[in-house]
Parts: structure tokens; C-alpha cells; sequence
């Protein structure tokens, strides 16, 4: 508040002076301007500037602005008017004679505020669609200076995109704006939220005052993030937000999942409250192990039974030294889940493959065939791949995870690498390694069926899939960082591309949304911009969101997008084949992507004869910008699960009967042509 005396002389229009008294909490920027005629005196606490300003007014006006809270003593002109100033916080206006004087706390605001507290957290960018509400924290982006706008076409890419940068640098943030702008983001919230992504979501919203009203464009944030969020609530006063942020930060950091902040438009612009609690976000790295008489017990378990198999998930990806130490001393086969492949594959003598449902046969065997299967950093979802028969074991970060998948006779709560390390010390290491030897006898003879589709490398327009993706993995780099659509060829990026250890593979893998490699791939070059990204991208999913194909080459994303185009939806189709139901509604009409992406900008090719699939894929990946490759592949190959069953197969024979009956005949040919090695396993 300005207190202005009583009484106040006439301002005269010369020889004017201005003395200012530091409050004691003067910190960040003070500047006071006074303009005079044509002329404008620039005062700071360091230093005074002259500008030049046309005005011809002979009035002149002192304006006070501070960007971060303050306090003024006192400030006088030299006639002796004295003007005091306490915690200046709002503008407040006074005129002497035919002078004006504007004193204002012009302080950040709460779009400030956010970008401010984003940067300290180390977030590079938002991920979003600007408009209406979100103005004024764009501008406030521009402003800062310290982070980016990435401008996308849909907000369900902002999402998918800060999902994978979270998965690959710990926490990133995308932004919708009211009603339809943040419903865009529910899908690609969804697949970060199930794929344990530190994600804070801006989900901006209509006026306070309005709230409750049905006015245009309002939602209830509450209900559409609960079942995506760790976190979701809504600040509606200045004062809330910052302790808000925070908190949204500290969830979606140590709760590994979406956090969801609600901010009406109408807070934006408003100045920033002081945070009465901390604004810091804290990073902890706990040690988290069972305790000692836990670890006996596993050790007891582990020493008395003679066959184990070791399973991985993502969760023991830091820990591959200490599994392969385990299986030395256990002699035990190692298997893995999709999401871990890239971090346990690499280096590992031990290695029988990855089950599920885009599995091999060698680690369902020895997760059958062992006396105790010991699950490690795993939520593996589908307990059909699960043996009933065998004693489990299961070690996990999370103890709400232990027993929801498998039948348990042991389960602790740990980080893998900690509890490995102690563990160790306790087991005696066995000398039979038969068990050891017939899984991976038995894994050899697997990885030469899959080569069957990469030595027959199809003919023109019908390209084995596997075929492409095994001279992708032979021609991406070591640290190449994979994207894969779910679908189709998903199966091709899990059986065909290897881990290195420096390798990175994202996916749907939990949520199993179609159209999320392409803006992955979006979210994977930002957060990676010295890394290969290559997107392994369905005919299906990329038509879905085919517009960001235009955020890739507005940034000139190095992008590398391998389209498998089989004029299908490829999965759907398969289940309807082994559901024994013809295929219906599975064939897709689709553009020339070739010229598609031409007219976008971006460098495009299709590949129709697989002769040319290793020489074209080159060419294109050592392209500067982004490219898109199309290969027409095999809408017919099929992609056998590593355990069929019987129902499968007589589904698949009532599907071939019933398309021979009705006309198809040509179909099933094409499919026996295209499958030869397969149809043993189902018929």
C-alpha cells in the first residue's frame, strides 16, 4: 500500500531529482522509471539509463516496477514531496496538479510462477496446444526463456511425447487447454501413467467465477484424470498454487506416475502468491531392501530347490551385473518381459527370450519346467503365461504389486540391485547344470525358427516383416532408440531387434493404445536429440494421428519412421483367425505416405521389393532430417504365441474352413504360402 502526506507540492517541470531509501527485503528487479518531455530516466539499484521516448506531454510519472517481492522505504522528489511505501503489492494512482504518479508491485505471475518452478525442476519443455486458457503461460514460456513450447497438432501427442521423455530423462510435462484440449491428453495420460512415467499434466480450465455453471467448455477434472494420475487437483487461488506444483512434482517423481494440476485461466495472469511451504522438488534415492530374516528365507528357498529360472522386468533394469551373478550361482536360465529385453538381453549367457503373448516357446518352457521361478521387478499382466504348478517367488519395489499376477509362496519388497547385492552372499552356488544346459539347447533352436522369415525374404508388395526388422536391427546404432506401435509389429521389434545395453525400445506395452510410436518417437528426439529414433509404426496407427507428422518436420526432428504397411489392421485380424471369425472390417484403404509425407516436407519412399529393403532403409536413415519409410509387408504373415492352445487352433482351422466355404479360397492359399513354417503349430 502507498501512503502518500497531506500535503504535496507542485511538481515543476525542471531540475527534477529522485531519491530512493532500500527497504531491507529489496531483492530481484527494481526499476523506476521517470519520463519527462521526450526524454526517459531509467533508474535500478545499480545503475541509471537514459532512453529516448517520444511523448509530448510535459507531465511526468515515477512507475515502480518489481518482479519479486519487495520493500520500498521511501522514495522522494526534490521539492520535498516524500512518498512511503510498504509490501507494494497492487497499483495504486495518485495525480498532484497536472502530474501523474503510478507506483505498482508489477511482480511475476502465476504463469510466471510455473515456468519458473518447472525450470528449477529440471522440465526442458511443455508439450502442448496453445489457446484460450494456456495464453498466458505461453507467453510466460517465451518470456522465461529457459524452456520450450513444442507446438503439437493433438494433445493426446503432447502426451504420448512427454510420456517417453519421462521414461527416458525422469520427468517431463505436457499441457491442455479447457474442456476439449486437456480431454485430448486422457489416452497418452493413460500409457504414461500404466508405464510408471513421471508426467505432470497441465490441465487448464474455465474461469473460477464460472465453475459449476455448465459454461462452455467445462469438465470435471476430477472425474477424467483419477483412474491416469497419481495426483490430480485443482488450484483455484494463488495461494494454493505453489504448494500445489509442488506437490504435483513430488508425486509424479517418487510415485512414478502422472500428476495432474487443474489451473483456470483467470489464475494465470494473476500475480504470484509467496509459496508459504517449499517450492523444491526432492530427488531421494532410498536404499529399500527386505530385511535380514527375509533374505534367509529367500536364501533357504533358493538353496534348497535345484531348478530355478530367473524372470526380469523393467523394474530390474539396473541390476543386470548382479542377475547375471545370480544365475552363475543359481545355474539358472534368465527370461525376461518385452519392457526389460533391451536392459537383459545384452551380455547374457543365460538368456532364454522373452514370453507373453509376443513371446517365444524357450521362456515359457523354463518357467513351466522349473521347481521355482523367482520373478524379479516384474507386473507381468498376463497370468495365463504364469505356471500354477511351481513354487514363485517375487521381489518388487512396489508391495502392492506382490501377488496379483501369480499364485506366491514367497514376496518381498526391495529395489532388485540392493537386495541382489545382499542376497549373494548368502546362496551356495551349484554345480548341475543340466537343467541350466536343456533351456538354453532348447532357446538355440527357437532363435533358428525365427530365422526361417528372414532368409525367405518374401516377394514384391508382400515383404516378410521379420525380414525388415532384422536388417533394421543390424543397421540401427548401438544406442538407437526404438519406438514400436502396438500391433503387428510390435511382434516384429520383440523378436527381431536386440539389446545392446545402451539400446532404449518404448512402447504401449501396458496401456496397448494403437498410434503411440509416432509421437513417442516426437517425445524420444526431444529428450535424446544425439540419439537414432526410429518409430516402428502400423499402417493403422500412424493414420491416426497422422497430422503430427507436421510437429516432426516443423522441429526437423531426425526422425526415422519405418512404416510396415500391411493394408490391415494386422493383430485384430489375427484374433479374429484364431477366434475362428473371418476377418471383418480389418482392410485399410490407405494414401500414398510416400507423397503424403513429400507434401509435409519431410523425405519419403516406399519400398515394394524386398531386394531393396536393406539399400533404401540406408539411404534413408542416413538422411539429416526426418524420413518415412514405407514397406509394403505381408498382410498375411501371422505371429504364433509361445504356447498354443487348443481352442486357438481349432479357432484357426473353423477360420480357414469357413473361408474356403465362402468363397476365399484364393485367401487361405496365400496365407498357407505366406505362413508355411507356422501352420504345424495351429493345424
Amino acid at each position: 500500500m502507498i501512503q502518500f502526506p497531506k500535503k504535496t507540492g507542485f511538481f515543476k517541470s525542471s531540475n527534477i531529482e529522485l531519491t530512493l531509501e532500500w527497504g531491507a527485503l529489496f531483492h530481484g528487479c527494481f526499476v523506476v522509471e521517470l519520463i519527462f518531455d521526450s526524454r526517459k530516466l531509467i533508474f535500478t539499484k545499480d545503475k541509471v539509463e537514459i532512453d529516448d521516448v517520444k511523448k509530448d506531454s510535459s507531465d511526468f510519472r515515477i512507475l515502480l516496477k518489481a518482479f519479486m517481492p519487495l520493500k520500498v522505504n521511501r522514495f522522494e522528489v526534490n521539492n520535498g514531496a516524500i512518498f512511503y511505501a510498504d509490501n507494494i503489492s497492487k497499483p495504486k494512482y495518485t495525480h498532484i496538479n497536472n502530474t501523474s504518479i503510478k507506483s505498482s508491485h508489477m511482480s511475476k505471475n502465476v504463469s510466471d510462477q510455473l515456468v519458473e518452478t518447472l525450470v528449477e525442476a529440471g522440465i526442458k519443455r511443455i508439450y502442448a496446444v496453445t489457446g484460450d486458457s494456456l495464453n498466458y503461460v505461453n507467453e510466460a514460456v517465451h518470456r522465461n526463456g529457459k524452456i520450450k513450447w513444442i507446438h503439437v497438432r493433438n494433445e493426446e501427442t503432447a502426451a504420448f511425447a512427454s510420456g517417453a521423455e519421462a521414461q527416458l530423462n525422469g520427468l517431463a510435462c505436457c499441457a491442455g487447454s479447457s474442456g476439449p484440449g486437456h480431454v485430448h491428453l486422457i489416452n497418452g495420460l493413460y500409457d504414461a501413467h500404466r508405464s510408471s512415467a513421471s508426467v505432470l499434466a497441465i490441465a487448464s480450465t474455465i474461469p473460477t467465477k464460472e465453475f459449476g455453471t455448465g459454461y462452455f467448455q467445462e469438465t470435471n477434472i476430477f472425474k477424467l484424470f483419477d483412474d491416469c494420475s497419481c495426483y490430480n487437483q485443482m488450484a483455484t487461488t494463488t495461494e494454493q498454487f505453489p504448494r500445489m506444483l509442488q506437490a504435483a512434482l513430488q508425486n509424479a517423481v517418487h510415485k512414478k506416475g502422472v500428476a495432474v494440476l487443474g489451473l483456470p485461466g483467470d489464475i494465470t495472469n494473476l500475480p504470484a502468491a509467496v509459496a508459504e511451504t517449499t517450492t523444491t522438488i526432492f530427488r531421494n534415492k532410498p536404499v529399500i531392501r527386505p530385511s535380514n530374516d527375509e533374505l534367509l528365507q529367500l536364501a533357504d528357498l533358493l538353496n534348497s530347490n535345484q531348478k530355478i529360472t530367473v524372470f526380469c522386468g523393467l523394474g530390474a533394469a539396473d541390476a543386470h551385473q548382479e542377475i547375471i551373478q545370480l544365475a552363475c550361482v543359481l545355474k539358472s536360465p534368465i527370461a525376461y518381459s518385452y519392457k526389460a529385453k533391451m536392459a537383459i538381453q545384452y551380455d547374457n549367457p543365460y538368456e532364454v527370450g522373452l514370453t507373453g503373448l509376443l513371446g517365444i516357446p524357450s521362456a515359457y518352457q523354463s518357467m513351466h519346467e522349473c521347481d521355482l521361478l523367482l520373478l524379479l521387478g516384474t507386473d507381468f499382466p498376463y497370468t495365463p503365461f504364469m505356471p500354477v504348478q511351481n513354487k514363485i517367488v517375487q521381489i518388487d519395489i512396489k508391495p502392492e504389486n506382490l501377488g496379483r499376477r501369480a499364485k506366491l509362496d514367497l514376496g518381498l519388497c526391495g529395489d532388485i540391485k540392493e537386495t541382489l547385492a545382499v542376497l549373494l552372499t548368502l546362496l551356495n552356488e551349484k554345480e548341475d547344470t543340466t537343467f541350466l544346459n536343456r533351456q538354453l539347447e532348447f532357446h538355440k533352436k527357437v532363435e533358428q525358427n525365427l530365422l526361417y522369415y528372414v532368409n525367405d525374404r518374401g516377394e514384391s508388395n508382400a515383404i516378410h516383416p521379420e525380414y525388415v526388422a532384422s536388417v533394421i536391427n543390424e543397421l540401427a546404432d548401438r544406442d538407437a532408440i526404438f519406438t514400436v506401435d502396438t500391433g503387428m509389429c510390435c511382434v516384429w521389434a520383440a523378436r527381431y531387434i536386440d539389446g545392446t545395453g545402451e539400446r532404449k525400445m518404448l512402447g504401449s506395452f501396458n496401456h496397448g493404445s494403437m498410434a503411440n510410436a509416432m509421437p513417442q518417437a516426437i517425445g524420444a528426439a526431444f529428450a535424446r536429440p544425439d540419439q537414432q529414433i526410429i518409430a516402428f509404426c502400423g499402417d493403422g496407427g500412424l493414420s491416426m494421428m497422422l497430422g503430427d507428422l507436421m510437429t516432426i518436420v516443423q522441429y526437423n526432428l531426425p526422425v526415422k519412421i519405418v512404416l510396415f504397411n500391411n493394408r490391415s489392421l494386422g493383430m485384430v485380424k489375427l484374433e479374429m483367425e484364431v477366434s475362428g471369425i473371418p476377418d471383418i472390417e480389418t482392410d485399410m484403404l490407405n494414401p500414398d505416405f510416400a507423397k503424403l509425407a513429400e507434401a509435409m516436407g519431410m523425405y519419403g519412399i516406399t519400398i515394394n521389393d524386398p531386394t531393396d529393403v536393406r539399400s533404401t532403409l540406408e539411404k534413408a536413415f542416413h538422411q539429416d532430417g526426418p524420413a518415412l519409410i514405407t514397406i509394403q509387408t505381408d498382410p498375411n504373415a501371422l505371429a504364433m504365441p509361445p504356447e498354443i492352445e487348443f481352442d486357438q487352433m481349432k479357432g484357426f482351422a473353423f477360420y480357414m474352413g469357413k473361408m474356403m466355404l465362402s468363397g476365399r479360397a484364393d485367401e487361405v492359399l496365400k496365407i498357407i504360402k505366406s505362413n508355411y513354417k507356422h501352420l504345424g503349430e495351429v493345424v
